[in-house]
């Protein structure tokens, strides 16, 4: 017989490779479950989804040890300022909202307790506020909202390795980011001026930022971004494992 632990260990995390019996056996002796929240949008050079990819593989990464599930990442967010770069999708800040308490409404209906909204996308912040607000309505139940780019550790490396460092630029850039056949640009971006940013319409900050990239290289090598990507994940199951237990 294998012990709870050795079965949590074998457990798939991704919730695309299970079906409902699992996830049923999965609840009768954990609550936990993560859901990437992340955006279709420009990123240079790089994938339009790098807002999906990163807290997907984060949070799989993280969480497989624990043996956590880990739903879709939910791949449109709020998004407006680069409508004008095609293939960027943006859903309003109370659509984005709806969605999100409909997923959250969801899991607790299942039995999932501690969810954390693992977040790939800085437009996503109201998010955080309706996480908040749903757990104080949903007694028993707890939401870690997690951005995680910039969580304390993981953003103190960007900066170690390099301060120049912003949306579209090196620390986006990883070896599952990056399309085949696309050459990056080998100077260094000077980094824009956010409060200018937040006040141009669409078509202005496109003007303003070009390619997309706010600052910083396009690319460092892959020792010093997945020197980034280990403190990620290592932070992110860290939260996934600490003291966060339901209310009772």
């Amino acid at each position: 017989m294998f012990s709870a632990d050795a079965r949590r260990k074998e457990t798939v995390v991704r919730i695309g490779d299970m079906n409902w019996m699992q996830v049923e056996e999965y609840l009768r002796h954990d609550d936990r479950a993560i859901v990437p929240l992340g955006s279709t949008e420009q990123h240079s050079y790089l994938r339009l989804t790098v807002d999906c990819i990163l807290p997907e593989r984060v949070a799989t990464e993280a969480a497989e040890p624990l043996g956590i599930p880990v739903f879709p990442a939910f791949a449109y967010g709020v998004t407006p300022y680069f409508r004008e770069f095609p293939g960027s999708i943006s859903l309003s800040v109370s659509t984005h909202l709806a969605v999100v308490r409909d997923i959250l409404d969801g899991l607790a209906h299942s039995g999932f307790r501690r969810i954390m909204l693992c977040n790939g996308h800085g437009g996503n912040g109201a998010a955080q506020q309706l996480a908040e607000e749903w757990s104080a309505e949903h007694h028993g139940c707890r939401v870690i909202f997690h951005n995680w780019w910039n969580a304390p550790r993981t953003w103190a490396k960007v900066q170690e390795i390099d301060p120049v460092a912003s949306h579209g630029s090196w620390m986006e850039n990883f070896p599952w980011t990056r399309l085949p056949g696309i050459a990056m640009p080998t100077e260094q971006r000077p980094m824009v001026d956010i409060a200018q940013v937040r006040a141009l319409d669409p078509i202005a900050l496109r003007e303003l930022v070009g390619d997309g990239n706010f600052g910083g290289l396009y690319q460092r090598s892959d020792d010093e971004v997945l020197a980034v990507w280990q403190v990620a994940v290592q932070e992110t199951r860290e939260l996934l494992a600490g003291s966060w237990s339901a209310a009772s």
